[in-house]
């Protein structure tokens, strides 16, 4: 079988500020004070706070709707390896598995990269065919 012919393009939504992490517990519901609270984050043993990793997911949901329908999405799954600083950039990938893609599905491998280059979350992701 050939590799299915998709590429979806990188996506660096910029830094991670405070108003970012602010406006996402708002719109979420998600107000654990490690993620917007100095004080409770570092109380936690952490040096400032931090990314929601719902947020990370909602990128890379933006990442692959930005690319194809969302009715074309099948399955999204991912795994959290690291914690995403404030003021970080990560750089959301999705690359095509050719081994594991058939006339049926697309499987796509997903990543969440900072640019330091720690890995934040990894993951997969089935798409239905065009």
């Amino acid at each position: 079988m050939s590799t299915p012919d998709i590429t979806i393009p990188d996506l660096e939504p910029g830094p991670i500020t405070r108003t970012t992490l602010a406006l996402f517990a708002g719109a979420s519901g998600d107000h654990n004070p490690i993620h917007i609270d100095l004080d409770a984050a570092k109380a936690a043993g952490l040096d400032d706070v931090f990314a929601h990793g719902m947020l990370s997911m909602a990128y890379l949901g933006r990442l692959l709707t930005d690319a194809v329908p969302q009715s074309r999405l099948r399955e999204l799954s991912t795994r959290f390896t690291a914690i995403t600083p404030v003021l970080a950039e990560p750089r959301l990938s999705a690359e095509v598995v050719p081994e594991e893609s058939t006339e049926a599905a697309v499987v796509l491998r997903l990543s969440a990269v900072l640019s330091d280059g720690t890995r934040t979350m990894s993951g997969h992701a089935v798409l239905s065919p065009a």
